[in-house]
């Protein structure tokens, strides 16, 4: 397979109808222009965007974007882009920007892998976040799952040595996956024995409380490329 081919085959998200809000269209409105970066085939200029030199952390998928403005607010000393396609999520994150005043979050609105591919340079992140993924729990549909070789490599290639990959899910054969294929990747290593326990920075979200519920054990995988500490 061509790597024209195989690119053309990852997509990091499918399309799904949603519904915005009053709040949320308003965020969109008066926020978007600000926090909602454009979409360029050029690498980010991440100083001239916040105006510092700071940790590049990129979030893929947000979702509603609850759990990325909280690590954003409580960590200031980072800068963070959170990638999403999905235009209610996008006003969602915009109004809790407003909400807490928050000067080192910026958004995109693309798919994850095209904006990996063209707006960041190899080894220019300091860690990647990918938070409760659609796991496609029927067998049939697991090879629409995000977490694939092909887009491992490709993250990999993205961090900094000594750079973090971190994954969470509450599905416990897509947990399984993760850990194969980061596993087997040659540019990463576990930081844990299997498993991570859950990073102090990453809040419990709505997608964790109702996998608990479920009865569905949480699971966090933490990665770092190798060459550095």
């Amino acid at each position: 397979m061509s790597e024209e081919i195989q690119h053309r085959a990852i997509r990091s998200f499918v399309l799904r109808a949603g519904r915005m809000g009053t709040g949320q269209s308003k965020a969109l409105e008066e926020l978007g222009p600000r926090y909602v970066l454009p979409y360029a085939a050029t690498p980010m200029d991440w100083r001239g965007v916040f105006g510092r030199a700071a940790p590049r952390i990129l979030e893929i998928g947000f979702g509603m974007g609850g759990a990325t403005a909280e690590i954003a607010r409580s960590r200031p000393e980072n800068d963070y882009l959170g990638v999403e396609v999905h235009t209610p999520g996008v006003g969602a994150l915009l109004k809790r920007i407003g909400e807490l005043d928050l000067s080192n979050l910026r958004i995109v609105q693309q798919d994850a892998v095209e904006v990996l591919r063209h707006m960041f340079a190899e080894a220019s992140l300091d860690g990647i976040h990918i938070f409760f993924p659609d796991p496609w729990h029927k067998k049939r549909h697991h090879k629409r799952r995000l977490i694939q070789p092909v887009f491992v490599e490709l993250l990999a290639s993205r961090i900094k040595p000594g750079g973090y990959l971190h994954m969470a899910t509450d599905w416990e054969d897509y947990a399984h996956q993760m850990l194969e294929v980061l596993g087997a990747n040659p540019h990463l290593r576990n930081t844990a024995d299997g498993y991570a326990p859950r990073p102090g920075y990453r809040p419990l979200t709505k997608f964790e409380q109702r996998g608990l519920r479920l009865g569905h054990g949480v699971r966090d995988l933490v990665f770092r490329r190798k060459g550095g500490p």
